[in-house]
């Protein structure tokens, strides 16, 4: 800090200072219209070899420019949707400036610009005698040399990692006493005759106008003008122009956008206010005027009319961030998050929050304005709050083959830092955390479309059949080892929905009906951890963005992990290209301020999926979407064709994922926060575990509209075929023992009536089909004794010694059954019985003797012939 009170010692060096630069100021005599200063002795001479000694060359920067993020509007033009800047600058042309500004600022600071040859040597040296005499802060700086003050503070500000040092550089370029005071002049005054011999006069004039301060974050004089007189620069009057002239020399005291002061007085009260009619800045416009007077630059009538107006300001805020982009703040955030993450917009954290802030980009995303209104129209259904729950609602759409983000929404209203009541939010629940959003969100049934996927990678039929009831599974989980797992419905335990109790079924129908314990079956053969690996392969992640096979559990692939539904998104969008997955993309160009294309962050479109299998698992989960699949209540009914999968988990989060051929849908319902039942309580009528089949298929409509959709490729033969397995023999078991041995294989069980049997009662007796090559799931019918069976005996004679036998055998109901035979005796001869010796029956069943008789009539047994 510099003192109040200058020694004897101080003020000799400030003068030995002067006498320096004074020797200087007569070896710049070819560069000025000031005559030389005689002057010699040891501090003349030091001066000079330190002024020989500085760098001779400035290169003017580019400015520190607002960067740009436009959306595309409905007419197909670009709309801005958000700007960011740490200087709020409107650079301008120097035929866009009104020439009375161009007065008003060399009448007040340099009236002497165009004639000297970048240095006012005598406006220089005045100050550098008020400062070694008194401590004055007088400047004396030229147009040039104030320019290059300018130059040097914003590249240094441009590299400054945050307030402390925007201070630093502030001071660093502006310090004006004792000898780094001197030394700062002496550098200025270098670079200033450096710029006069590579520039003319009025790129120096508007450079400076461009890149000057005038109170606060308004910089430059297309802002200024906006800022306080809601006018463009060529279009300001003389009084607003003197006004801002004059706010060149303390901007923040002279600004007029604070109606509740500027400035304090001595006894700490608000002045340069509404209330006293910004009088400071009404004196130094006073001031401005008088020498644009003298200068003969407006005349006595102007002058009168302008110095006596009122300063009257019609502030004019320009908006910053996200909450400008009305309805699209959240993917405004999330490619906010991208800029400042992606190396192609820095190496460093630090350039990359510059090149927001400072760049002067300008940044086209992917957003389409009729998706995105037609996105928040639909999920407007869900409410911003529910009385017993932390609720939120979201939905997100991808293009199908290149990633592009299409529309991007949720239930609360946007805002920065949200409220204590949960009606605003800042979080995106749509993406990872990342990016703006939470930890993500248990995908529940959604996440087995990967199960699905590699039950299919791996070479399984999606018609190949396993035993998908309630019960004991043993679970791969991974590299080996695995996990005996107990499915049970009710209870707290793991089960399906509705109490299903499961079935001996296909791959196919187990998607279409979302079985749980269908998909725990399916682990048993395929592991955990390799599904989650598939999962990680198509770019889904927990919401923090670590791996998911950081763990593999066997409820792993019921959906318990949490995910983003911009992960889930591109995931089955891979699916729906044929096995092609490309990264999220939000970004499709960005150009610099002078309009050169610029590199764009780096997403990649890769197959993942052999089409094998990406088109058989699409076949799967277009029945998902069937008048009896799971998905039906979310049917768009246009026509076109699309695949789906639904989740719920714990009736605490519900999904809707699914995609046409061209742009994939994802809507997620659920807690933000805790674990709050969905249906607990109903408010106005909500069912809030139902809303996502009122806001996915108003989502893919308006994207089927749009874009259309085409029939997706045929399924994989080899992929689709009917397994054959062995069926075994449970003949000689009992029920229960035949039930576990057909249910172990994998199949279906069917216990039948019982059946006359000689073996004890409940002993499988027949099946059917039986043993051999059967499809994989068939239902089996096995039938167990009765053990009150009995076999017919085997007869021989004539009838009346048949009958005798039979009734022997304890067979009552007999009747005969005679053929005439020329060669047969009178009395007849037995051939046999239906049913035939051997079978196995009841006592009370009718037997019918069969034999052969010379003439049928005589031995009573009827005719056939």
């Amino acid at each position: 800090m510099p003192h109040s009170k200058r020694t004897a010692t101080g003020v000799l060096g400030g003068l030995l200072g002067l006498v320096g630069l004074s020797a200087i100021a007569g070896l710049l005599i070819t560069a000025t219209v000031t005559p030389a200063i005689a002057v010699s002795g040891y501090a003349a001479s030091s001066a000079i070899k330190m002024f020989d000694n500085m760098p001779s060359y400035l290169q003017p920067e580019k400015l520190m420019l607002p960067t740009e993020i436009y959306k595309k509007a409905s007419d197909g033009s670009d709309a801005l949707m958000a700007e960011f800047y740490d200087q709020n600058r409107i650079p301008v042309a120097y035929d866009e400036v009104a020439p009375v500004m161009y007065d008003a600022i060399l009448s007040s600071e340099d009236k002497n610009f165009y004639v000297h040859g970048g240095v006012d040597l005598m406006g220089t040296v005045k100050a550098l005698v008020g400062n070694a005499s008194s401590g004055s802060n007088r400047g004396g700086s030229s147009i040039t040399q104030q320019y290059v003050k300018n130059v040097l503070q914003q590249s240094c500000e441009a590299q400054a990692k945050n307030s402390e040092e925007v201070a630093t550089c502030f001071k660093e370029t502006t310090v004006s006493k004792g000898t780094d005071g001197y030394q700062r002049k002496l550098q200025e005054m270098r670079y200033a005759i450096q710029l006069e011999k590579e520039y003319s006069k009025d790129d120096i004039l508007l450079g400076y106008l461009n890149i000057a301060s005038f109170g606060g974050s308004t910089y430059g004089i297309g802002a200024a003008a906006q800022r306080y007189f809601g006018v463009s620069a060529k279009d300001l009057t003389i009084a607003q122009a003197a006004t801002i002239a004059g706010m060149v020399q303390e901007p923040n005291t002279y600004r007029i956008d604070k109606p509740e002061g500027s400035a304090t007085n001595k006894a700490g009260e608000a002045i340069n206010s509404a209330a006293d009619g910004y009088a400071l800045t009404k004196d130094r416009r006073h001031y401005v005027l008088g020498r644009m007077l003298a200068d003969g630059k407006i005349t006595q009538a102007e002058y009168d009319e302008a110095d006596a107006s009122e300063v009257t300001p019609n502030v004019q805020t320009r908006a910053t961030g996200c909450s400008q982009a009305a309805g699209s703040e959240f993917f405004c955030e999330y490619v906010v998050s991208i800029v400042k993450s992606d190396p192609a917009f820095g190496a460093t954290s630090e350039e990359r929050t510059a090149a927001l802030r400072r760049g002067g980009l300008k940044i086209y995303t992917t957003l389409d304005p009729d998706l995105q209104a037609a996105a928040q129209e639909a999920i407007s259904i869900a409410p911003a709050t529910v009385s017993y729950m932390d609720f939120g609602a979201s939905g997100v759409q991808v293009e199908v083959g290149t990633g592009r983000v299409l529309s991007m929404v949720q239930n609360r209203p946007y805002s920065v830092q949200g409220d204590e009541s949960g009606g605003t939010t800042s979080v995106n629940y749509n993406v990872r955390e990342a990016n703006g959003g939470g930890i993500g969100h248990p995908a529940g049934s959604t996440y087995k479309a990967f199960s699905l996927l590699n039950w299919l990678e791996q070479g399984h039929s999606v018609n190949e059949n396993i035993n998908g009831r309630i019960g004991d599974k043993t679970v791969q989980t991974c590299d080996g080892a695995t996990q005996k797992v107990k499915l049970k419905n009710g209870g707290g335990g793991i089960g399906n929905f509705e109490s299903n109790p499961g079935y001996n079924g296909s791959i196919y129908r187990f998607t279409k009906d979302s079985l749980n314990s269908g998909f725990i079956s399916m682990a048993s053969t395929i592991s955990v951890c390799s599904t989650n690996r598939l999962a990680g392969k198509l770019g889904v992640t927990y919401g923090d963005g670590s791996a998911l096979d950081s763990s593999n559990l066997p409820y792993n692939v019921l959906g318990d992990k949490n995910v983003a539904p911009i992960d889930m998104a591109a995931a089955y969008a891979a699916i729906a290209s044929n096995g092609i997955y490309c990264q999220p993309k939000a970004i499709d160009r960005v150009v610099n301020s002078a309009g050169e294309e610029q590199p764009i962050p780096a997403t990649t479109c890769e197959r993942q999926l052999s089409e094998a299998v990406a088109s058989t698992a699409a076949y799967t989960l277009q029945s998902v979407m069937q008048a009896d699949g799971t998905g039906s209540g979310a049917r768009t009914g246009d026509g076109t064709p699309i695949f789906g999968k639904t989740g719920i988990h714990e009736f605490e989060h519900t999904w809707m994922d699914g995609s046409s051929s061209k742009v994939t849908t994802v809507v997620w319902v659920g807690n933000v926060e805790g674990h709050v039942k969905l249906d607990k309580h109903r408010e106005s009528g909500y069912t809030l575990s139902r809303l996502r089949n009122g806001i996915w298929p108003e989502m893919q409509r308006a994207a089927n509209s749009k874009y259309g959709g085409d029939a997706f490729a045929a399924p994989d033969g080899e992929l689709t075929k009917q397994v054959l397995v062995d069926l075994p023999s449970v003949i000689g078991q009992n029920v229960d023992q035949a039930t576990r041995t057909l249910q172990g294989a994998g199949f279906g069980v069917t216990v039948g009536d019982p059946v006359d049997g000689v073996e004890a009662a409940g002993t499988i007796v027949a099946q059917s089909p039986g043993a051999g090559k059967v499809a994989g799931g068939t239902n089996v019918v096995i039938s167990p004794s009765n053990g009150a069976g009995v076999a017919v005996p085997g007869v021989s004679g004539n009838p009346q010694e048949a009958a005798q036998q039979l009734q022997r055998a304890g067979f009552t109901s007999l009747t005969a059954e005679c053929t005439a035979s020329e060669g047969a005796p009178e009395q007849g001869v037995v051939t046999g019985t239906n049913p035939a010796a051997g079978t196995i029956t009841n006592r009370g069943a009718a037997i019918a003797i069969q034999f052969q008789a010379k003439d049928c009539s005589r031995v009573g047994g009827g005719g056939r012939g």
